[in-house]
């Protein structure tokens, strides 16, 4: 993992590759910060002393914004996080890149039944305020989640999901002007 994913991540709130003095000026915005370190923990996990650093770092700043993404967590490049606070993700979930993932969020692993496991979201993924993903599902390629949505079975690419229980529309343009300055 290199510091061009940090790059990638930024560029997906700017629109434009920044310095590395001019990523640590956006680290004021918590999310922004979040992001940053959550990258720099990936990179040094596996090195004993930096890596300690970092996710005892990280630590501190899940409690202080509200956000519970470890560090094995997959998520690809141009990870958005559009608001801070209150967002969980199971460190065994698979995200993929240029992923918008809102406040209140919760990607959940399921302990039984049909669905045990976590869930593998693809690229261009767009979810929503509030929504709920959980268990053993995969959410294809270009799909939109809406807001308040409960999402417990697999989601084709290029589809909108609405509701609770889950109601899957096709959609080809799901994620259009949803997802911006993709890397």
């Amino acid at each position: 993992m290199s510091d061009s994913i940090i790059q990638k991540d930024f560029y997906r709130e700017s629109g434009r590759y920044l310095s590395h003095f001019q990523i640590l000026k956006k680290c004021y915005s918590p999310n922004l910060h979040y992001i940053y370190l959550f990258r720099k923990a990936q990179r040094y996990y596996k090195i004993p002393v930096i890596g300690l650093f970092y996710k005892l770092l990280l630590r501190h700043y899940q409690i202080l914004y509200g956000f519970q993404i470890y560090p094995e967590t997959e998520i690809g490049e141009g990870l958005y996080l559009g608001h801070w606070g209150h967002l969980v993700i199971n460190p065994k979930a698979k995200i993929g890149k240029n992923c918008n993932i809102a406040q209140g969020v919760t990607i959940a692993q399921s302990n039984r039944g049909k669905s045990e496991g976590v869930p593998v979201i693809g690229d261009e993924v767009w979810i929503g305020p509030n929504a709920v993903i959980v268990g053993k599902v995969t959410i294809g390629n270009n799909v939109l989640i809406a807001p308040n949505a409960y999402v417990n079975t697999d989601v084709p690419s290029n589809s909108v999901v609405i509701g609770n229980p889950a109601v899957i529309t096709s959609n080809i343009n799901a994620t259009k002007q949803y997802i911006n300055n993709k890397v």
